[in-house]
């Protein structure tokens, strides 16, 4: 007979486990990994976004950008950091960028560039093309539509 702890009995889910928010998205770190390298060029280049510096923070209302060719960087993380150049490559295949002044010398005396990951930098220069600021009037419109102002805080203590 079997016996009453038995492997078939599931085990109660306890309230404070927060549940996915988007339903399209895995949640399984194996199929994120999946996901993000079997993604499509389209979709590295979105995944390959670094932040803009306080200055065009402020100036275009906006938070990150995809990272261009001829973009100006500076590295905040790693051996490199503090190394600002323009973007001299884009390496989508492997999620890396190459910027100019930032090369190691190898054991034959060439030099080659280091690869460095978007997240890693801040975009202190954009290369504006209509494009690209067609994006920022986009992105700056979202983000302003959901933020409160302090007029909308003020009246909301009024009732």
């Amino acid at each position: 007979a079997p016996s009453a702890a038995c492997c078939h009995v599931l085990p109660t889910q306890s309230p404070a486990v927060m549940t996915k928010l988007n339903r399209n998205v895995s949640s399984m770190p194996r199929k994120q990994r999946k996901a993000l390298h079997t993604a499509p060029s389209h979709k590295r280049r979105k995944i390959m976004s670094a932040q803009l510096s306080r200055e065009l923070r402020t100036k275009y209302n906006v938070r990150s950008m995809p990272v261009r060719k001829e973009d100006e960087v500076m590295v905040k993380v790693g051996t490199m950091k503090d190394r600002e150049g323009k973007v001299i490559q884009c390496y989508r295949k492997k999620y890396r960028i190459h910027i100019e002044r930032v090369t190691r010398e190898k054991t034959n005396g060439q030099t080659v560039p280091v690869g460095i990951h978007p997240s890693n930098v801040v975009i202190t220069k954009l290369k504006l093309d209509k494009d690209r600021k067609a994006l920022l009037e986009r992105k700056a419109a979202g983000a302003a539509k959901g933020k409160y102002t302090n007029r909308d805080v003020s009246m909301g203590s009024v009732d």
